[in-house]
Protein backbone atom coordinates (compact mmCIF):
# COMPACT_ATOMS: atom_id res chain seq x y z
CA UNK A 1 0.00 0.00 0.00
CA UNK A 2 3.04 2.57 0.56
CA UNK A 3 4.60 2.23 -2.57
CA UNK A 4 1.54 2.55 -4.37
CA UNK A 5 0.34 6.08 -2.46
CA UNK A 6 3.58 7.51 -3.13
CA UNK A 7 2.86 6.82 -6.52
CA UNK A 8 -0.88 7.18 -7.37
CA UNK A 9 -2.66 8.02 -4.16
CA UNK A 10 -6.16 7.28 -3.00
CA UNK A 11 -7.27 10.56 -4.41
CA UNK A 12 -5.79 9.89 -8.06
CA UNK A 13 -7.18 6.46 -7.87
CA UNK A 14 -10.79 7.98 -7.58
CA UNK A 15 -10.10 10.44 -10.36
CA UNK A 16 -9.65 7.05 -12.30
CA UNK A 17 -13.04 5.42 -11.31
CA UNK A 18 -11.88 3.11 -8.09
CA UNK A 19 -15.00 3.04 -5.68
CA UNK A 20 -13.03 1.54 -2.99
CA UNK A 21 -9.31 0.36 -1.66
CA UNK A 22 -9.48 -3.03 0.32
CA UNK A 23 -6.60 -4.69 1.75
CA UNK A 24 -6.14 -7.84 1.42
CA UNK A 25 -7.39 -9.81 4.17
CA UNK A 26 -8.41 -13.42 5.05
CA UNK A 27 -12.05 -12.51 4.03
CA UNK A 28 -13.93 -11.06 1.05
CA UNK A 29 -14.45 -7.63 1.05
CA UNK A 30 -18.04 -7.25 -0.01
CA UNK A 31 -18.71 -4.81 -2.58
CA UNK A 32 -21.93 -3.93 -5.50
CA UNK A 33 -18.64 -3.32 -8.03
CA UNK A 34 -19.17 -5.26 -11.09
CA UNK A 35 -14.97 -5.41 -11.38
CA UNK A 36 -12.53 -6.56 -9.19
CA UNK A 37 -9.08 -5.18 -9.53
CA UNK A 38 -5.77 -7.25 -7.41
CA UNK A 39 -2.82 -5.67 -6.95
CA UNK A 40 -1.05 -8.37 -5.36
CA UNK A 41 2.49 -9.99 -4.86
CA UNK A 42 2.80 -13.28 -6.51
CA UNK A 43 2.30 -15.77 -4.00
CA UNK A 44 0.19 -19.26 -3.09
CA UNK A 45 -1.95 -18.18 -0.67
CA UNK A 46 -2.55 -15.04 -1.81
CA UNK A 47 -4.27 -16.65 -5.51
CA UNK A 48 -6.13 -19.11 -3.25
CA UNK A 49 -7.61 -15.92 -1.23
CA UNK A 50 -8.48 -14.67 -4.80
CA UNK A 51 -10.02 -17.82 -5.91
CA UNK A 52 -12.44 -17.65 -2.92
CA UNK A 53 -13.66 -14.73 -4.16
CA UNK A 54 -14.32 -15.70 -7.69
CA UNK A 55 -15.99 -19.00 -6.19
CA UNK A 56 -18.21 -17.61 -3.81
CA UNK A 57 -19.34 -15.31 -6.90
CA UNK A 58 -20.24 -17.67 -8.92
CA UNK A 59 -21.65 -20.16 -6.29
CA UNK A 60 -24.28 -16.67 -5.64
CA UNK A 61 -24.82 -16.25 -9.48
CA UNK A 62 -22.95 -13.04 -9.58
CA UNK A 63 -20.98 -11.58 -12.55
CA UNK A 64 -17.99 -9.75 -12.12
CA UNK A 65 -14.94 -9.50 -13.91
CA UNK A 66 -11.60 -9.98 -12.18
CA UNK A 67 -7.82 -8.31 -12.81
CA UNK A 68 -5.07 -9.66 -11.12
CA UNK A 69 -1.95 -7.30 -10.96
CA UNK A 70 1.27 -8.95 -10.13
CA UNK A 71 4.29 -6.93 -8.48
CA UNK A 72 7.11 -6.82 -9.90
CA UNK A 73 6.29 -9.88 -11.91
CA UNK A 74 3.94 -12.86 -12.05
CA UNK A 75 4.82 -16.84 -11.39
CA UNK A 76 3.63 -19.76 -13.28
CA UNK A 77 3.34 -21.47 -9.69
CA UNK A 78 1.01 -18.42 -9.47
CA UNK A 79 -1.01 -19.96 -12.55
CA UNK A 80 -1.11 -23.38 -11.61
CA UNK A 81 -3.06 -22.42 -8.51
CA UNK A 82 -5.47 -20.45 -10.29
CA UNK A 83 -6.33 -23.23 -12.82
CA UNK A 84 -6.47 -26.04 -9.49
CA UNK A 85 -8.78 -23.72 -8.21
CA UNK A 86 -10.70 -23.33 -11.44
CA UNK A 87 -10.77 -20.24 -11.74
CA UNK A 88 -8.00 -19.44 -14.46
CA UNK A 89 -10.50 -18.76 -17.10
CA UNK A 90 -12.37 -15.93 -14.87
CA UNK A 91 -9.26 -13.93 -14.63
CA UNK A 92 -7.48 -12.01 -16.62
CA UNK A 93 -3.36 -11.47 -15.49
CA UNK A 94 -0.91 -8.59 -16.00
CA UNK A 95 2.18 -7.22 -14.50
CA UNK A 96 3.52 -4.27 -12.99
CA UNK A 97 6.87 -4.23 -13.05
CA UNK A 98 7.84 -1.84 -9.85
CA UNK A 99 11.81 -2.38 -9.65
CA UNK A 100 12.72 1.01 -8.45
CA UNK A 101 11.24 3.61 -6.04
CA UNK A 102 13.29 6.83 -5.79
CA UNK A 103 12.82 7.63 -1.58
CA UNK A 104 15.33 10.41 -1.79
CA UNK A 105 17.73 12.24 -4.12
CA UNK A 106 20.38 9.37 -3.46
CA UNK A 107 18.08 6.64 -1.93
CA UNK A 108 16.24 4.25 -4.23
CA UNK A 109 14.23 1.13 -2.76
CA UNK A 110 12.56 -2.12 -4.81
CA UNK A 111 10.20 -2.23 -1.42
CA UNK A 112 10.38 -5.65 -1.37
CA UNK A 113 10.59 -6.41 2.61
CA UNK A 114 9.87 -9.93 1.77
CA UNK A 115 13.30 -10.56 0.48
CA UNK A 116 15.21 -10.66 3.59
CA UNK A 117 12.71 -13.79 4.43
CA UNK A 118 12.28 -15.39 1.28
CA UNK A 119 15.95 -15.66 0.71
CA UNK A 120 18.05 -15.55 3.42
CA UNK A 121 15.61 -18.61 5.69
CA UNK A 122 13.35 -19.80 2.69
CA UNK A 123 16.40 -20.22 0.71
CA UNK A 124 13.77 -18.96 -2.24
CA UNK A 125 15.47 -17.60 -5.35
CA UNK A 126 12.68 -15.89 -6.25
CA UNK A 127 13.50 -12.49 -5.91
CA UNK A 128 16.73 -12.80 -8.05
CA UNK A 129 15.63 -11.94 -11.24
CA UNK A 130 13.77 -8.58 -9.70
CA UNK A 131 17.14 -7.36 -8.76
CA UNK A 132 18.82 -8.32 -11.98
CA UNK A 133 16.33 -6.39 -13.74
CA UNK A 134 16.52 -3.48 -11.41
CA UNK A 135 20.16 -3.34 -12.33
CA UNK A 136 19.41 -3.49 -15.94
CA UNK A 137 17.17 -0.79 -15.88
CA UNK A 138 19.62 1.52 -13.86
CA UNK A 139 22.26 0.52 -16.66
CA UNK A 140 20.26 1.37 -19.37
CA UNK A 141 19.29 4.95 -18.20
CA UNK A 142 22.88 5.07 -16.74
CA UNK A 143 25.13 4.06 -18.99
CA UNK A 144 27.68 0.81 -18.11
CA UNK A 145 29.06 0.65 -14.87
CA UNK A 146 32.98 0.96 -14.77
CA UNK A 147 33.84 -1.60 -11.53
CA UNK A 148 31.81 -4.41 -9.70
CA UNK A 149 32.12 -5.41 -6.72
CA UNK A 150 30.25 -7.60 -4.70
CA UNK A 151 30.40 -10.26 -1.66
CA UNK A 152 27.84 -12.90 -1.01
CA UNK A 153 26.08 -15.85 -2.81
CA UNK A 154 22.70 -13.24 -3.33
CA UNK A 155 24.86 -10.93 -4.97
CA UNK A 156 26.96 -13.14 -6.74
CA UNK A 157 23.90 -14.38 -8.85
CA UNK A 158 22.36 -10.98 -9.16
CA UNK A 159 25.31 -9.56 -11.13
CA UNK A 160 25.33 -13.04 -13.20
CA UNK A 161 21.96 -12.42 -14.12
CA UNK A 162 21.99 -9.06 -14.91
CA UNK A 163 25.03 -10.06 -16.97
CA UNK A 164 23.33 -12.50 -18.82
CA UNK A 165 20.17 -10.43 -19.16
CA UNK A 166 22.35 -7.69 -20.77
CA UNK A 167 23.75 -9.67 -23.33
CA UNK A 168 20.64 -10.92 -24.42
CA UNK A 169 19.34 -7.39 -24.73
CA UNK A 170 22.26 -6.45 -26.24
CA UNK A 171 22.54 -3.67 -23.34
CA UNK A 172 20.29 -0.77 -23.97
CA UNK A 173 22.84 1.07 -21.91
CA UNK A 174 25.53 0.84 -24.12
CA UNK A 175 26.45 3.93 -26.02
CA UNK A 176 25.63 5.80 -22.95
CA UNK A 177 28.10 7.73 -21.43
CA UNK A 178 28.60 6.58 -18.15
CA UNK A 179 27.14 8.21 -15.04
CA UNK A 180 28.29 5.63 -12.24
CA UNK A 181 31.83 4.73 -11.78
CA UNK A 182 31.55 1.68 -9.36
CA UNK A 183 28.38 -0.54 -8.51
CA UNK A 184 28.81 -2.31 -5.18
CA UNK A 185 26.53 -5.18 -3.70
CA UNK A 186 26.66 -7.22 -0.69
CA UNK A 187 24.31 -9.57 0.93
CA UNK A 188 22.58 -8.72 4.33
CA UNK A 189 24.20 -11.96 5.88
CA UNK A 190 27.69 -10.58 5.12
CA UNK A 191 26.89 -8.41 8.21
CA UNK A 192 23.73 -8.84 11.08
CA UNK A 193 25.64 -6.86 13.60
CA UNK A 194 25.21 -3.51 12.15
CA UNK A 195 21.27 -3.89 11.61
CA UNK A 196 21.07 -5.10 15.27
CA UNK A 197 22.63 -2.48 16.46
CA UNK A 198 20.40 0.45 18.41
CA UNK A 199 20.34 3.39 15.97
CA UNK A 200 21.72 6.82 17.06
CA UNK A 201 21.56 8.97 14.36
CA UNK A 202 18.38 10.91 13.75
CA UNK A 203 17.19 9.22 10.63
CA UNK A 204 17.56 5.75 12.27
CA UNK A 205 16.34 6.93 15.94
CA UNK A 206 12.47 7.93 13.86
CA UNK A 207 12.62 4.93 11.78
CA UNK A 208 13.25 2.98 15.16
CA UNK A 209 10.76 4.87 17.01
CA UNK A 210 8.05 5.97 14.94
CA UNK A 211 8.28 3.46 12.01
CA UNK A 212 9.17 5.67 8.49
CA UNK A 213 7.58 4.12 5.73
CA UNK A 214 8.54 4.42 2.09
CA UNK A 215 10.23 7.63 2.72
CA UNK A 216 7.24 9.06 4.86
CA UNK A 217 6.24 8.88 8.30
CA UNK A 218 2.72 9.07 10.16
CA UNK A 219 3.94 11.56 13.64
CA UNK A 220 0.98 10.98 16.33
CA UNK A 221 -0.62 13.54 18.34
CA UNK A 222 2.31 13.33 21.11
CA UNK A 223 4.51 14.75 18.69
CA UNK A 224 2.14 17.51 16.60
CA UNK A 225 0.60 18.58 19.96
CA UNK A 226 -2.35 18.68 18.90
CA UNK A 227 -5.41 15.64 18.76
CA UNK A 228 -4.40 14.57 15.26
CA UNK A 229 -1.85 12.47 13.66
CA UNK A 230 0.30 14.09 11.04
CA UNK A 231 1.91 12.06 7.73
CA UNK A 232 5.25 13.98 6.62
CA UNK A 233 7.68 13.08 3.75
CA UNK A 234 11.29 12.75 5.14
CA UNK A 235 13.53 13.65 2.13
CA UNK A 236 15.99 16.70 1.11
CA UNK A 237 13.03 18.81 0.22
CA UNK A 238 12.40 19.29 3.68
CA UNK A 239 14.67 21.66 5.07
CA UNK A 240 15.16 21.24 8.70
CA UNK A 241 15.44 17.38 8.32
CA UNK A 242 18.10 17.29 5.71
CA UNK A 243 20.48 18.95 8.02
CA UNK A 244 20.02 16.92 10.73
CA UNK A 245 19.05 13.73 9.22
CA UNK A 246 22.71 12.31 9.90
CA UNK A 247 24.04 13.75 13.04
CA UNK A 248 24.02 12.06 15.88
CA UNK A 249 20.87 12.37 17.97
CA UNK A 250 23.15 14.05 20.93
CA UNK A 251 23.80 16.96 18.77
CA UNK A 252 20.15 17.16 16.91
CA UNK A 253 18.34 19.44 20.36
CA UNK A 254 21.45 22.04 19.87
CA UNK A 255 21.04 22.45 16.41
CA UNK A 256 17.26 22.65 16.32
CA UNK A 257 17.33 25.09 19.26
CA UNK A 258 20.03 27.40 17.15
CA UNK A 259 17.44 27.06 14.12
CA UNK A 260 14.77 27.96 16.17
CA UNK A 261 16.47 31.12 17.65
CA UNK A 262 17.51 32.15 14.03
CA UNK A 263 13.92 31.92 12.78
CA UNK A 264 13.25 34.07 15.65
CA UNK A 265 15.15 36.68 14.64
CA UNK A 266 14.14 36.68 10.97
CA UNK A 267 10.63 37.03 12.17
CA UNK A 268 11.54 39.91 14.15
CA UNK A 269 13.28 41.74 11.24
CA UNK A 270 9.42 42.96 10.89
CA UNK A 271 9.07 45.57 13.48
CA UNK A 272 11.42 48.03 11.21
CA UNK A 273 10.48 47.80 8.16
CA UNK A 274 8.51 50.67 5.73
CA UNK A 275 5.32 49.60 3.45
CA UNK A 276 7.10 48.53 0.92
CA UNK A 277 9.96 46.05 2.75
CA UNK A 278 6.62 44.34 4.53
CA UNK A 279 4.98 43.98 1.31
CA UNK A 280 8.16 42.09 -0.11
CA UNK A 281 8.52 40.55 3.12
CA UNK A 282 5.36 38.58 2.89
CA UNK A 283 5.19 37.68 -0.60
CA UNK A 284 8.63 36.21 -0.38
CA UNK A 285 9.41 34.90 3.01
CA UNK A 286 6.83 34.54 4.82
CA UNK A 287 5.81 31.77 2.69
CA UNK A 288 8.65 29.96 3.41
CA UNK A 289 9.33 30.86 7.17
CA UNK A 290 5.80 29.42 8.39
CA UNK A 291 6.82 26.31 6.16
CA UNK A 292 10.02 26.01 8.19
CA UNK A 293 8.90 27.15 11.36
CA UNK A 294 5.73 23.97 11.03
CA UNK A 295 8.90 21.34 10.48
CA UNK A 296 11.16 22.85 13.64
CA UNK A 297 8.01 22.20 15.82
CA UNK A 298 7.15 18.96 14.46
CA UNK A 299 10.99 17.87 14.54
CA UNK A 300 11.40 19.13 18.27
CA UNK A 301 8.25 17.29 19.16
CA UNK A 302 9.80 14.01 17.69
CA UNK A 303 12.74 14.40 19.25
CA UNK A 304 10.70 15.22 22.41
CA UNK A 305 9.07 12.23 22.02
CA UNK A 306 11.95 9.71 21.06
CA UNK A 307 13.73 11.29 24.19
CA UNK A 308 10.55 10.14 26.46
CA UNK A 309 10.27 6.71 25.19
CA UNK A 310 14.17 6.06 25.25
CA UNK A 311 14.21 6.78 28.78
CA UNK A 312 11.26 4.66 29.77
CA UNK A 313 13.36 1.62 28.10
CA UNK A 314 16.62 2.52 29.88
CA UNK A 315 18.20 3.36 26.75
CA UNK A 316 21.87 4.41 27.87
CA UNK A 317 21.63 1.46 29.96
CA UNK A 318 20.99 -0.73 26.57
CA UNK A 319 23.53 1.22 24.63
CA UNK A 320 25.73 0.08 27.24
CA UNK A 321 25.17 -3.12 26.86
CA UNK A 322 25.34 -3.02 23.29
CA UNK A 323 29.16 -1.83 23.64
CA UNK A 324 30.26 -4.32 25.83
CA UNK A 325 28.86 -7.02 23.38
CA UNK A 326 30.54 -5.62 20.34
CA UNK A 327 34.01 -5.26 22.11
CA UNK A 328 33.72 -8.59 24.03
CA UNK A 329 33.93 -7.22 27.89
CA UNK A 330 31.91 -8.09 30.42
CA UNK A 331 30.29 -11.05 28.80
CA UNK A 332 28.53 -12.22 31.74
CA UNK A 333 27.79 -8.61 32.89
CA UNK A 334 25.81 -8.54 29.31
CA UNK A 335 24.27 -11.90 29.58
CA UNK A 336 22.49 -10.69 33.25
CA UNK A 337 21.22 -7.51 31.54
CA UNK A 338 19.78 -9.60 28.82
CA UNK A 339 18.15 -11.79 31.48
CA UNK A 340 16.87 -9.07 33.27
CA UNK A 341 15.51 -7.71 30.32
CA UNK A 342 13.19 -10.89 29.75
CA UNK A 343 12.10 -11.22 33.29
CA UNK A 344 10.81 -7.77 33.48
CA UNK A 345 9.03 -8.34 29.91
CA UNK A 346 10.46 -5.14 28.32
CA UNK A 347 9.80 -5.75 24.96
CA UNK A 348 9.62 -9.45 22.86
CA UNK A 349 11.94 -8.25 19.66
CA UNK A 350 14.18 -5.90 21.98
CA UNK A 351 14.72 -9.28 24.34
CA UNK A 352 15.86 -11.33 21.36
CA UNK A 353 17.76 -8.93 19.33
CA UNK A 354 19.74 -8.59 22.47
CA UNK A 355 20.13 -12.38 22.44
CA UNK A 356 20.70 -12.96 18.87
CA UNK A 357 23.69 -9.92 19.32
CA UNK A 358 25.26 -11.78 21.70
CA UNK A 359 24.93 -15.07 19.73
CA UNK A 360 26.70 -13.76 16.85
CA UNK A 361 29.58 -11.23 18.77
CA UNK A 362 30.49 -14.62 20.64
CA UNK A 363 30.12 -16.76 17.64
CA UNK A 364 27.14 -18.42 18.95
CA UNK A 365 26.14 -19.21 22.92
CA UNK A 366 27.41 -21.51 25.40
CA UNK A 367 24.64 -24.97 25.43
CA UNK A 368 24.08 -24.05 29.13
CA UNK A 369 23.90 -19.94 28.06
CA UNK A 370 21.32 -20.86 25.20
CA UNK A 371 18.97 -23.17 27.11
CA UNK A 372 19.04 -21.21 29.86
CA UNK A 373 17.77 -17.74 27.34
CA UNK A 374 15.70 -19.86 26.02
CA UNK A 375 13.65 -21.01 28.29
CA UNK A 376 13.49 -18.08 30.45
CA UNK A 377 11.88 -16.42 27.20
CA UNK A 378 9.63 -18.67 26.13
CA UNK A 379 8.57 -18.43 29.81
CA UNK A 380 8.43 -14.98 29.15
CA UNK A 381 6.91 -14.11 26.07
CA UNK A 382 4.85 -17.23 25.77
CA UNK A 383 5.49 -20.71 23.70
CA UNK A 384 4.24 -19.45 20.69
CA UNK A 385 8.40 -18.02 19.78
CA UNK A 386 9.11 -21.60 19.50
CA UNK A 387 9.04 -21.63 15.99
CA UNK A 388 10.97 -17.83 15.64
CA UNK A 389 13.55 -20.03 17.76
CA UNK A 390 13.96 -22.24 15.03
CA UNK A 391 14.07 -19.49 12.42
CA UNK A 392 16.82 -18.00 13.88
CA UNK A 393 18.84 -20.81 14.46
CA UNK A 394 18.54 -21.55 10.76
CA UNK A 395 19.89 -18.21 9.94
CA UNK A 396 22.25 -18.16 11.88
CA UNK A 397 21.39 -15.13 14.01
CA UNK A 398 21.18 -17.32 17.59
CA UNK A 399 23.16 -20.08 17.37
CA UNK A 400 24.59 -22.81 20.25
CA UNK A 401 28.46 -23.70 19.99
CA UNK A 402 28.97 -27.51 19.84
CA UNK A 403 29.48 -29.35 23.03
CA UNK A 404 32.78 -29.35 24.40
CA UNK A 405 34.16 -27.27 21.28
CA UNK A 406 36.42 -24.36 21.66
CA UNK A 407 35.89 -21.36 19.28
CA UNK A 408 39.15 -21.68 18.10
CA UNK A 409 38.68 -25.42 17.18
CA UNK A 410 35.44 -24.45 15.49
CA UNK A 411 37.45 -21.37 13.13
CA UNK A 412 39.67 -23.03 12.51
CA UNK A 413 37.46 -26.06 10.95
CA UNK A 414 35.42 -24.10 8.99
CA UNK A 415 38.30 -22.37 7.40
CA UNK A 416 39.55 -25.62 6.57
CA UNK A 417 36.27 -25.94 5.04
CA UNK A 418 36.09 -22.31 3.37
CA UNK A 419 39.97 -22.94 2.76
CA UNK A 420 39.35 -26.52 1.15
CA UNK A 421 39.16 -26.28 -2.80
CA UNK A 422 36.93 -29.38 -2.36
CA UNK A 423 34.26 -26.98 -0.47
CA UNK A 424 32.85 -26.40 -4.00
CA UNK A 425 31.16 -29.94 -3.77
CA UNK A 426 29.99 -29.45 -0.26
CA UNK A 427 26.27 -28.89 -0.57
CA UNK A 428 24.74 -25.56 0.88
CA UNK A 429 23.19 -27.01 3.55
CA UNK A 430 26.23 -28.81 5.01
CA UNK A 431 27.59 -24.95 4.06
CA UNK A 432 24.84 -22.79 6.08
CA UNK A 433 25.29 -25.57 8.97
CA UNK A 434 29.12 -24.40 8.85
CA UNK A 435 28.45 -20.56 8.85
CA UNK A 436 29.65 -18.82 11.65
CA UNK A 437 30.26 -15.50 12.30
CA UNK A 438 33.62 -15.08 13.09
CA UNK A 439 32.98 -11.27 14.35
CA UNK A 440 35.58 -11.12 16.64
CA UNK A 441 38.14 -11.94 14.40
CA UNK A 442 37.01 -9.70 11.51
CA UNK A 443 36.54 -6.81 13.89
CA UNK A 444 40.28 -7.09 14.81
CA UNK A 445 41.27 -7.45 11.03
CA UNK A 446 39.56 -4.65 9.84
CA UNK A 447 39.83 -2.16 12.98
CA UNK A 448 36.07 -2.12 13.72
CA UNK A 449 36.18 -1.32 17.41
CA UNK A 450 38.13 2.49 17.19
CA UNK A 451 40.90 2.82 19.84
CA UNK A 452 40.01 5.77 21.48
CA UNK A 453 42.53 8.32 22.90
CA UNK A 454 40.28 10.97 24.98
CA UNK A 455 36.39 11.38 24.22
CA UNK A 456 34.82 10.65 21.53
CA UNK A 457 33.58 13.94 19.74
CA UNK A 458 30.33 12.90 18.36
CA UNK A 459 29.56 16.86 16.82
CA UNK A 460 32.90 16.64 14.41
CA UNK A 461 33.03 12.99 13.73
CA UNK A 462 36.54 11.69 12.92
CA UNK A 463 34.95 8.26 11.17
CA UNK A 464 32.21 5.97 10.67
CA UNK A 465 32.37 4.90 13.92
CA UNK A 466 29.83 8.05 15.13
CA UNK A 467 26.92 6.08 13.70
CA UNK A 468 27.39 4.18 16.92
CA UNK A 469 28.63 6.69 19.39
CA UNK A 470 32.19 6.35 18.44
CA UNK A 471 32.30 2.22 19.87
CA UNK A 472 31.78 0.69 16.28
CA UNK A 473 32.14 1.06 12.44
CA UNK A 474 29.52 -0.81 10.62
CA UNK A 475 31.09 -3.50 8.97
CA UNK A 476 29.45 -3.38 5.45
CA UNK A 477 30.82 0.31 5.10
CA UNK A 478 34.12 -0.75 6.61
CA UNK A 479 34.09 -3.57 4.12
CA UNK A 480 32.85 -1.37 0.68
CA UNK A 481 35.45 1.60 2.41
CA UNK A 482 38.66 -1.02 2.09
CA UNK A 483 37.56 -2.64 -1.42
CA UNK A 484 37.04 0.47 -3.13
CA UNK A 485 40.43 1.83 -1.43
CA UNK A 486 42.58 -0.86 -3.40
CA UNK A 487 40.06 -1.52 -5.85
CA UNK A 488 39.44 -4.96 -5.38
CA UNK A 489 39.96 -7.56 -2.86
CA UNK A 490 43.31 -7.45 -2.85
CA UNK A 491 44.86 -7.70 1.40
CA UNK A 492 41.65 -8.87 2.19
CA UNK A 493 41.89 -12.65 1.81
CA UNK A 494 42.12 -13.39 5.79
CA UNK A 495 38.93 -10.85 6.06
CA UNK A 496 37.34 -13.17 3.04
CA UNK A 497 37.61 -16.08 4.59
CA UNK A 498 36.26 -15.42 8.05
CA UNK A 499 33.34 -13.80 5.58
CA UNK A 500 32.37 -17.17 3.81
CA UNK A 501 33.74 -15.82 0.05
CA UNK A 502 31.62 -15.18 -2.61
CA UNK A 503 33.51 -11.99 -3.52
CA UNK A 504 33.94 -10.73 -7.06
CA UNK A 505 35.49 -7.96 -8.93
CA UNK A 506 34.68 -7.05 -12.41
CA UNK A 507 36.20 -3.89 -14.48
CA UNK A 508 34.88 -2.76 -17.51
CA UNK A 509 37.99 -0.82 -19.36
CA UNK A 510 35.54 0.61 -22.06
CA UNK A 511 33.55 1.98 -19.31
CA UNK A 512 35.82 3.18 -17.18
CA UNK A 513 37.84 4.78 -20.21
CA UNK A 514 34.37 6.80 -21.30
CA UNK A 515 33.40 7.78 -18.10
CA UNK A 516 33.66 11.91 -16.65
CA UNK A 517 35.98 12.39 -13.21
CA UNK A 518 32.75 13.40 -11.87
CA UNK A 519 31.19 9.75 -12.79
CA UNK A 520 34.20 7.81 -11.30
CA UNK A 521 33.39 9.67 -8.16
CA UNK A 522 29.55 8.28 -8.18
CA UNK A 523 29.37 4.95 -5.79
CA UNK A 524 25.81 2.83 -6.26
CA UNK A 525 25.86 0.54 -2.89
CA UNK A 526 23.60 -2.13 -3.69
CA UNK A 527 21.97 -4.05 -0.43
CA UNK A 528 20.16 -7.58 -0.89
CA UNK A 529 17.80 -7.80 2.15
CA UNK A 530 17.82 -4.53 3.51
CA UNK A 531 19.74 -1.95 4.33
CA UNK A 532 19.57 0.28 7.61
CA UNK A 533 19.60 4.78 7.49
CA UNK A 534 23.20 4.00 9.87
CA UNK A 535 24.78 2.44 6.95
CA UNK A 536 23.46 5.10 4.87
CA UNK A 537 24.56 7.75 7.16
CA UNK A 538 28.01 6.30 7.41
CA UNK A 539 28.79 5.99 4.04
CA UNK A 540 27.46 9.84 3.28
CA UNK A 541 30.02 10.72 5.64
CA UNK A 542 32.59 8.65 4.06
CA UNK A 543 31.69 9.89 0.76
CA UNK A 544 32.11 13.59 1.78
CA UNK A 545 35.42 12.68 3.44
CA UNK A 546 36.41 10.45 -0.01
CA UNK A 547 35.44 12.86 -2.41
CA UNK A 548 32.35 10.80 -3.91
CA UNK A 549 28.69 10.35 -4.04
CA UNK A 550 27.03 7.06 -2.65
CA UNK A 551 23.66 6.22 -4.28
CA UNK A 552 22.15 3.90 -2.65
CA UNK A 553 19.71 0.99 -3.71
CA UNK A 554 17.72 -1.37 -1.62
CA UNK A 555 15.44 -4.31 -1.51
CA UNK A 556 13.79 -2.47 1.41
CA UNK A 557 14.79 0.12 4.26
CA UNK A 558 15.16 -2.16 7.27
CA UNK A 559 16.15 -2.33 11.39
CA UNK A 560 16.86 -4.61 14.05
CA UNK A 561 12.84 -4.62 14.68
CA UNK A 562 12.22 -5.60 11.12
CA UNK A 563 14.91 -7.93 11.05
CA UNK A 564 13.27 -9.97 13.80
CA UNK A 565 9.88 -9.61 13.36
CA UNK A 566 10.75 -11.06 9.40
CA UNK A 567 12.02 -14.25 12.02
CA UNK A 568 8.74 -13.96 14.12
CA UNK A 569 6.24 -14.63 11.92
CA UNK A 570 4.48 -17.88 11.21
CA UNK A 571 6.04 -19.57 8.12
CA UNK A 572 3.95 -17.62 4.87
Amino acid sequence: MSPLDRIANVSILKQHEVDKLYKVETRPAPSASDQFCFLVRPRIRTMRYIADIVNADKMSGRSRKYKIIFSPQKFYACEMVLEEEGVFGDVTCDEWSFYLLPLDEDIISMELPEFFRDYFLEGDHRWINSVARALQLLNSLYGPFGRAYGIGRCAKMSYELWRDLEEESEGDGQGRKPEIGSIFLMDRDTDYVTALCSQVVYEGLVDDTFRIKCGSVDFGPDVTSSDKSIKVLLNAQDKVFSQIRNEHFSSVFGFLSQKSRNLQAQYDRRRGMDIKQMKNFVSQELKGLKQEHRLLSLHIGACESIMKKKTKQDFQEMIKAEHSLLEGFDIRESTSFIEEHIDRQVSPIESLRLMCLLSITENGLVPKDYRSLKTQYLQSYGPEHLLTFHNLKRIGLLTEQAAGETLTAVESRVSKLVTDRAAGKITDAFNSLARKSNFRAISKKLGLIPRLDGEYDLKMPRDMAYVFSGAYVPLSCKIIEQVLERRGWQGLEEVLRLLNGHEFSVSDSTAEDGAAAEAQRVVLAVFLGGCTFSEIAALRFLGKERGCKFIFLTTAITNSARVMEAMSEARA
